[in-house]
C-alpha cells in the first residue's frame, strides 16, 4: 500500500515540494536579528573622566561603548571612525549628548543622515531625541532646516562684513588678498561652524590654497593642505 502525504505544500527559497508544517517550523528555527545599542562617548582631554557618559549609555541598554579622547573641533575621530564601522542595519548609535557626536550642528545633521542611509537609528539620551521614532526623525528634519538657514545667515554675515571692510578705504600698494578680516571669518568659519576649506573659500571669494596658506600664517595649529 502507498501512503500519500496530502499535507499542503509550499515554497520556501532554495527547498522544493516542503509542507507548510515543515516550512513553519524552519522559519521558527530561524531567529531574528536583534536591534543592538552601541555608544559612544566622547572627552576633550585626557584628564576628563567618561565615566558619566558610560554609565548613562550602559543603563539605557548600549552593549558596547566606543570611548573618545578628542576635543569636538578635532576633524580625526579614531574611536568615531570605528564605533561608524561597527554598526550594521538595524542597529543605533547613542549619545549621551548631541554635542559629543557632532562637531557642529551642520556636521551633526550629516551624521545623522548617513546613519540613516544606512538603515541605523540614532538616540540622545540628554535631547530625548530617537530618530526610531516618528516624533525623533521630525525633529531632526527641523533641526536640518536650521541648519540651512544658519548658514545661509552665516555667509550672509560674513560677505556684509568683508563688503563693509572695503567701504573704510583701502591702504597704498596691492592689497592682500587675505585681509585681517577675512582671515578672522575664515577662521571662524572653520573651527566654530565646521565649515570645509573649500565651503569657507567659496563664502569669501578666494581660492582654497589661499585659505589654507592664511590660516597656517595665523594659527599655531595650522589647517593642513589635505583637510577637506
Amino acid at each position: 500500500m502507498t501512503l500519500v502525504d496530502d499535507s499542503p505544500t509550499t515554497t520556501v527559497p532554495g527547498v522544493t515540494g516542503m509542507t507548510a508544517a515543515a516550512a513553519a517550523g524552519l522559519t521558527a528555527a530561524v531567529p531574528e536579528r536583534v536591534r543592538t545599542l552601541v555608544g559612544y562617548a566622547r572627552v576633550s582631554t585626557a584628564d576628563q573622566s567618561a565615566g558619566l557618559q558610560v554609565d548613562a549609555l550602559t543603563a539605557a541598554g548600549a552593549q558596547r561603548v566606543f570611548v573618545e579622547t578628542a576635543s569636538g573641533a578635532t576633524a580625526t575621530r579614531p574611536e568615531l571612525t570605528k564605533v561608524l564601522d561597527y554598526l550594521r542595519d538595524g542597529d543605533v548609535l547613542v549619545v549621551w549628548r548631541l554635542d559629543r557626536l557632532g562637531r557642529s550642528l551642520r556636521d551633526l545633521i550629516e551624521q545623522v543622515n548617513a546613519l540613516e542611509e544606512r538603515g541605523i537609528g540614532f538616540r540622545s539620551l540628554t535631547e530625548a531625541i530617537d530618530t526610531t521614532t516618528p516624533g525623533g526623525r521630525l525633529v531632526f528634519h527641523v533641526f536640518g532646516a536650521l541648519s540651512e538657514f544658519e548658514r545661509e545667515l552665516i555667509v550672509e554675515r560674513t560677505r556684509a562684513g568683508l563688503a563693509a571692510a572695503r567701504a573704510r578705504g583701502r591702504h597704498g600698494g596691492r592689497p592682500k588678498v587675505m585681509t585681517p578680516e577675512r582671515v578672522a571669518a575664515a577662521r571662524r568659519l572653520r573651527d566654530e561652524d565646521g565649515l570645509t576649506l573649500d565651503q569657507v573659500a567659496a563664502t569669501i571669494g578666494v581660492s582654497r590654497a589661499t585659505v589654507v596658506r592664511a590660516l597656517r600664517a595665523s594659527s599655531t595649529a595650522p589647517a593642513e593642505a589635505g583637510e577637506q
